[in-house]
């Protein structure tokens, strides 16, 4: 066995982000530069109010993602994604390779697989800085 049950880190994942709203809330400011709570409404996966205020604070308490007051609207919240959360880029990347493989209707590009496939790293640095430049 390679760790103890109780140790397990799928486990550990699971408790962090193991709803698909997490993942998705995940996505959105990953990929799709979501930063408001009506970004994350407008996404199209029909998350309800009270359940998406729930996933950004579990995701904020586990300092997956940040919040902070929009300067330019001080009634407004922005969210970002942590040092932590932006971590979860291979994974995230993984997921999208994997889909693209098995799930004839995914929308991930064949050349966007085939450039994760073959160059993992480059595609990583690539949407880190993406990301990285994209936040609030």
């Amino acid at each position: 066995m390679i760790y103890e049950p109780n140790q397990c880190p799928i486990r550990f994942a699971l408790g962090v982000f193991g709803d698909r709203w997490s993942l998705l809330i995940i996505r959105d400011l990953m990929f799709r530069g979501s930063t408001r709570f009506q970004d994350f409404l407008d996404a199209g996966e029909g998350i309800s109010t009270n359940v998406l205020s729930d996933r950004l604070s579990r995701l904020e308490t586990r300092r997956i993602i940040s919040r902070e007051k929009d300067p330019a609207n001080g009634r407004q919240v922005l969210y970002e994604l942590t040092d932590k959360g932006k971590d979860l880029l291979p994974v995230m990347l993984a997921i999208m390779d994997w889909a693209e493989k098995y799930d004839p209707e995914t929308n991930v590009s064949r050349e966007l697989a085939e450039r994760i496939r073959t160059d993992f790293f480059g595609v990583r640095d690539e949407m880190l800085a993406a990301i990285n430049h994209s936040s609030p």
